[in-house]
């Protein structure tokens, strides 16, 4: 149910949807916006145009009055509300003087976001909506204004932002307005390349981004592993193709294969995976703008990248060719597709595409049979926010099918896997229709090649930090690279005094694992625990949160009773104490498998809603009743902590290194409870009750709004 009392999707009392509604409201306030914005423009230019500005020692009276109205309809506060000083493209650059039009912008911003919500609540759960959502609830329209600066400023939101496809529209007109951009008339480019929001504007008009980056695309041709040799599809098929695409997700490979058809003809399939929501792209723009700008340009770096690879891969001229793709990688095949000297070269006779945003353009070759499957629950498709057309409609050579599949978060929606499974138990017609269009590729395939895309333009996500060799390790989820990278996280630490004895009842038997005790005269036999909370919304095994109840151990050799505090002065790497894991609870089947099977640490599945990048804290898991909640103390800047974090497997000792960076505080922990609103017993809620933590407050508060990290692979000690 939606606010209003209705389900989503269904009309209100009066009939009409309360989210289309609010779609042409927002676009309606939008064109007003950029209508003011473009007056504005005009208005600064005549009132610093030359002629007009020399004229008053030629008619005095009549020059001076007309410069006087519009210096009151440019910066009056009953007018445009802009400062008349500034460069002529970016009079609104000066620090909290948005005018009017970027006033109007962000109300159609907010309008298109109640759009979205009104259909799907659960996007609200999005780390882009999320953070969006909290500048434009900043206040009033100055301190909504001064939000959205510094979030499209921010380095790490360009990838949450980049996400949310239905509000591009409004977006970019916010930003360029928020930069002081130029409008529709001032040259190609403008709407999807801003320039910097501070400092003088570029001496130049700014080129398209992809004039900027010619020449920086790159295909490198790659072996497989042999379990992924293994995985991929021998017959061509559309799921065949799909779980391909599903063996490459994430790692910004393509699959290009030889089909022998029922007629003895070798046609060519190419299958390009997406990047999968909150994973790594070493290939990513610089913002959202640029990101959105790569998704439609026919000449952007992802699909000049695919191109160089069907070069080296060598497909005949004038042969049959299959592109079949996921999310951006469909949309890159689709942006080929209308490439004509692409199409001259070669038969496009087939573009499929599941789960991917679209521009709406045409193929180039009329004859080409395209295809669009879309979930409603999946916000990455939806470019403006409308849910697509359904079946073949009365263009014979297009099939679009935007279907309601199973309600579940974002961007659970979103991975090809649950577009597989969809399309085997929801839609299986749509899975019968596009495997009837592709009877021609339907036999064994005679070659199999993979492609490595990268963009030369930017640096690797996370460099240098988390730039890192790597090791594949096989789990029951499938291949891990390790170091586990985390590329975008929010942690809180929890820091309890609780009783030794009963820490030690919880430690492994056998008394080789001894808690740390605190130094405190005051407090004589008592011990550390600390209750971990993260929300990690960008890793290399995805995004997901973890809860982890920890206590602090001596070394396992030469225990001490009091060597934990100057412990912690040395690197992680050369500490003999560490941080033992009593109990882990995380929200996806992929980090539960590698803390298990790879840190060899008790994790289960729990799902958990986590708000931890304020001074307010906010963390709540949904199958043990654990609730934090409260606002921080005063706080001091301290040093990054590095952990280094014991599990059991097999009988012995797993050793983890994590080593992180970002900027962390150390709060008071006064104002800030944890309490347990269920019954259950094990094996966390079971263990913070033994410890005395229900209700408890903590000694302090270790806070990671925003950092980097990676996690080693475990090694196992002889204990």
């Amino acid at each position: 149910m939606r606010a209003d009392g209705h389900a989503p999707g269904r009309p209100a009392p009066d009939g009409q949807d309360p989210g289309e509604l609010l779609r042409r409201c927002a676009e309606d306030v939008r064109e007003v916006a950029e209508g003011i914005g473009a007056v504005a423009a005009r208005t600064g230019a005549a009132l610093l145009d030359p002629r007009l500005t020399g004229s008053p020692h030629r008619r005095r009276g009549t020059a001076l009055a007309a410069r006087w109205a519009l210096l009151r309809a440019l910066t009056g506060g009953q007018g445009l509300g802009r400062p008349a000083a500034g460069p002529p493209r970016g009079p609104a650059r000066l620090p909290g003087r948005a005018g009017l039009p970027a006033w109007v912008a962000v109300t159609a911003l907010r309008l298109r976001v109640a759009a979205v919500l009104a259909g799907h609540p659960e996007f609200a759960h999005d780390p882009g909506t999320r953070r969006l959502t909290d500048a434009l609830a900043a206040g009033g329209d100055t301190a909504a204004v001064r939000s959205l600066r510094a979030l499209f400023r921010d380095p790490g939101a360009q990838r949450a932002l980049a996400g949310l496809t239905p509000l591009k529209a409004e977006l970019l007109t916010v930003r360029r307005l928020l930069a002081g951009e130029a409008g529709p008339g001032d040259g190609p480019g403008w709407a999807l390349v801003p320039g910097p929001p501070d400092g003088p504007p570029p001496a130049a008009p700014v080129p398209p981004v992809h004039a900027r980056d010619r020449g920086e695309a790159a295909a490198e041709a790659v072996d497989l592993t042999e379990q992924e040799r293994q995985t991929i599809a021998a017959e061509g098929s559309f799921l065949g193709f799909l779980r391909n695409i599903h063996v490459l997700s994430g790692d910004g490979r393509i699959l290009v294969q030889n089909v022998r058809g029922p007629d003895g003809v070798v046609r060519y399939v190419v299958q390009a995976p997406g990047t999968p929501p909150g994973r790594p792209r070493d290939d990513g723009p610089r913002d959202f703008a640029d990101a959105w700008h790569d998704l439609f340009a026919t000449d952007s770096p992802h699909t000049r990248s695919i191109r160089l690879a069907l070069e080296e891969y060598g497909i005949p001229r004038g042969a049959d060719l299959a592109l079949i793709g996921h999310g951006e990688g469909g949309t890159a095949l689709l942006n080929l597709a209308r490439d004509p000297e692409f199409c001259r070269a070669h038969r496009v006779t087939h573009v499929i595409t599941v789960g991917s945003p679209d521009a709406g353009l045409p193929a180039a070759d009329p004859g080409t049979w395209t295809a669009a499957i879309t979930d409603q629950h999946d916000i990455a498709h939806a470019s403006d926010g409308r849910p697509g057309g359904t079946g073949t409609g009365p263009d014979p050579n297009r099939y679009a099918l935007d279907y309601a599949g199973p309600a579940g978060p974002f961007p659970l929606r979103h991975t090809v896997r649950d577009y597989i499974e969809h399309l085997r138990a929801v839609v299986p017609q749509a899975r019968e229709t596009v495997d009837d269009a592709l009877t021609p590729y339907r036999g064994p395939v005679v070659r199999t090649r993979a492609y490595r895309l990268r963009n030369r333009a930017h640096p690797p996500e996370g460099h240098p930090f988390l730039t890192l060799p790597t090791a594949s390790v096989a789990t029951t989820a499938g291949p891990v690279d390790v170091p586990v990278r985390y590329y975008d996280s929010s942690a809180a630490h929890l820091c309890y005094l609780v009783d030794a004895g009963a820490a030690q009842a919880l430690l492994p038997a056998g008394g080789r694992t001894v808690p740390g005790r605190a130094r405190s005269g005051r407090a004589p036999g008592r011990a550390l625990a600390v209750l971990s909370l993260y929300e990690h919304r960008c890793s290399t095994i995805g995004p997901y949160t973890e809860v982890a109840l920890t206590v602090p151990v001596a070394d396992l050799w030469r225990p001490r009773r009091y060597d934990l505090a100057a412990d912690l002065l040395r690197r992680a790497d050369l500490r003999r104490t560490g941080r033992h894991v009593l109990s882990l609870a995380v929200s996806s089947e992929e980090a539960r498998a590698v803390a298990r099977e790879v840190w060899g640490q008790p994790a289960t599945l729990g799902s958990a809603v986590a708000d931890l990048m304020g001074r307010h804290l906010g963390f709540a898991t949904m199958e043990t009743g654990l609730v934090v909640t409260g606002r921080l103390g005063p706080g001091v800047r301290c040093p990054q902590p590095d952990w280094a974090l014991y599990g059991r497997r097999d009988g012995s000792t797993v050793r983890t290194l994590v080593r992180a960076h970002g900027a962390p505080r150390l709060h008071a922990g006064a104002r800030v409870r944890l309490r347990l609103d269920t019954a259950a017993a094990e094996p966390m809620a079971g263990q913070l009750r033994r410890l005395g933590l229900d209700r408890a407050r903590p000694l302090l508060v270790l806070h990671q709004p925003r950092f980097t990290a990676h996690r080693s692979a475990g090694a196992v000690l002889p204990r």
